[in-house]
């Protein structure tokens, strides 16, 4: 069932595709055709504007009903991915291929992959409006996974408000040839949100597309102690060894 729902939106994506390119096509031949009739034809005996009218109607028609069929596939969308499968996700840890992050309490956390080995790796904090704030160079580049916390502060150390930044990875090895990377925002799903036909999840305060989840676990459960009566506040209980004889025992 998976594979013929792939197949049919992938169809249905390459048929929008042509549809779209064909309408493109003939509407500027017919808009070349219409200027050069328009051009050489016989001032005493104009040209009949009904029926280039007609065309154009014929047109916009074809184009509402490609908008309507992209309506349409995101409904479909949204069938599988909407809000009421998503919000089963709410309160599990989740990993997102996703370059943003949530600066709050002065702390904010990414992890990025290097393909392989780099001699050479930036990284730079990107605010809301696509401007640099922060840079750094990490010292341990082997090929893996690399954490990095940010502590909120710009590059002359001031304190930055909380919101949503984004980190960008540039890598290169000893030949300066390019190191792949991806950047990763993993942590605690607290919301669910539809905005313009897409599911957004709340992640640590930043909102990521559903889509651009990797992988979902549930949250590690702590692991409590049994207390009784006699425990102390460390969790530890009493043992045999450690009772009183009551008044009745002595």
């Amino acid at each position: 069932m998976a594979i013929g729902d792939v197949t049919s939106t992938a169809a249905t994506t390459d048929t929008t595709a042509i549809g779209r390119a064909r309408l493109a096509e003939n509407f500027d031949t017919f808009l070349s055709l219409l200027t050069t009739q328009l051009k050489n034809q016989d001032p005493l005996s104009p040209m009949d504007s009904n029926q280039f009218t007609q065309q154009i109607v014929q047109m916009t028609g074809v184009e509402q009903q490609l908008a309507t069929n992209d309506l349409l596939k995101k409904l479909v969308s949204n069938t599988t991915s909407g809000v009421s499968t998503a919000v089963s996700l709410i309160g599990k840890e989740v990993r997102a291929e996703a370059d943003v992050a949530a600066l709050k309490g002065g702390k904010a956390t990414w992890t990025y992959k290097l393909d392989r080995a780099a001699s050479d790796v930036k990284l730079e904090v990107l605010d809301s409006k696509g401007r640099v704030v922060s840079s750094s160079a990490p010292v341990d580049n082997k090929a893996g996974e690399h954490q990095f916390v940010w502590d909120g502060k710009s590059a002359g150390g001031t304190g930055l408000a909380d919101g949503t930044y984004s980190l960008r990875v540039t890598a290169k090895d000893s030949e300066g040839s390019i190191v792949t990377s991806k950047v990763f925002s993993e942590g605690l799903v607290t919301g669910v949100e539809q905005a313009d036909g897409a599911t957004l999840l709340t992640i640590n305060g930043a909102q990521i597309p559903w889509e651009k989840l990797v992988t979902i676990r549930q949250p590690a459960t702590p692991v409590t102690t049994p207390q009784t009566g006699g425990s102390t506040a460390t969790g530890s209980t009493n043992t045999s060894d450690d009772k009183t004889s009551s008044p009745a025992e002595a």
